[in-house]
């Protein structure tokens, strides 16, 4: 039996810094910049690296090195790319068993384009391709103690709701950071999902989607979430930091004060280094709250979703968190 079964994508990250491009302002953008390229020609590249990325292989990787037994459930394309995947997964200590090859769509790709000298503005291009197809799984094979569920798109998120239903049955545990995808399920079929779910990760966004109410009034969207989910809830809220709920409790924490490379990947990295430090301490939300930070944090220092995550042992900076009633 493993320590943790995650499900969620694979994805090759290629992260490239262009030259010869233009600024664009205007409202035909949503953000009102746009990145211009002459058509027709040939654009160099200043930089070009690759990583392995996506939700359920992002978190695979704390979990492994954070002296968890791991095991990946996902799909990836009978193609070069799909190997690589594989590949990275056995290097890291990960059982790729439970991976799955297509030849109906290519494996997932995002191409991260940074356009100016921060990596704060950039632009990413994403194929969502055989991760969302994935609709079989190896039922009588997955035995976890915990089931880790990544944001879930395609065939994959109308399997939300059985995966977390297969989990409970075995007796395990359920970790959950859904996407967009999720939460636009109906109220009639999400909230019984969410009811059984012991820790739910959000960020501002998904959480004001979910309740209907303004980010900013965190007592009201912790007490409508709690209302329809019985476990730990979290709110991530990027640089400012992130919030616990525990039903009873409130615990917060800023952010540490560090030099931002790159944020891919840094909401999984805190919600599988939450995960993980509740694992390990049976349940202290404090400590599973400053490992969530500390590898967010690690993560956030390096280029790619993976390069920076904390391995079990390995020293950091504990922040201080709060405490207050929740009522």
């Amino acid at each position: 039996m493993y320590d943790v079964i995650t499900f969620g994508s694979a994805t090759i990250d290629i992260f490239l810094k262009p030259k010869g491009f233009k600024i664009l302002k205007g409202k035909d953008f949503i953000t009102l910049k746009g990145i211009c390229f002459p058509m027709g020609s040939k654009i160099e590249v200043d930089e070009f690296n690759s990583f392995m990325g996506g939700g359920g292989t992002n978190t695979a990787v704390t979990f492994a090195r954070q002296g968890l037994s791991v095991a990946y459930c996902g799909s990836i394309g009978d193609d070069l790319a799909g190997q690589e995947v594989i590949n990275e997964l056995k290097r890291t200590n990960i059982d790729s068993q439970f991976v799955s090859r297509t030849k109906e769509r290519k494996t997932n790709h995002s191409i991260i384009i940074t356009a100016l000298k921060s990596r704060e503005d950039r632009t990413i291009l994403v194929y969502r391709g055989a991760s969302e197809i994935l609709r079989e799984f190896p039922w009588d094979k997955l035995e976890a103690k915990w089931f880790y569920l990544a944001p879930l798109s395609g065939e994959l998120c109308r399997s939300f709701g059985r995966i977390v239903d297969f989990a409970k049955d075995k007796g395990a545990k359920v970790a959950a950071n859904p996407g967009l995808s999720q939460l636009s399920l109906p109220l009639g079929k999400l909230k019984p999902i969410l009811q059984k779910i012991d820790v739910l990760i959000l960020n501002q966004e998904e959480a004001s989607f979910l309740t209907k109410i303004p980010f900013q009034k965190e007592k009201e969207i912790f007490k409508k979430i709690d209302g329809f989910c019985p476990g730990i809830v979290i709110m991530t809220k990027g640089e400012k930091g992130a919030v616990v709920s525990d039903g009873r409790y409130i615990y917060s924490a800023k952010a540490p004060k560090i030099k931002v490379v790159d944020r891919t990947g840094a909401g999984d990295s805190f919600a599988s280094g939450f995960v993980s430090g509740f694992i390990q301490s049976e349940g202290n939300i404090e400590y599973a709250f400053r490992l969530a930070m500390a590898n967010s944090s690690a993560c956030l220092t390096q280029l790619g979703a993976k390069n920076g995550l904390l391995s079990r042992g390995q020293s950091f900076e504990k922040v201080k968190i709060e405490k207050i009633n929740e009522s």
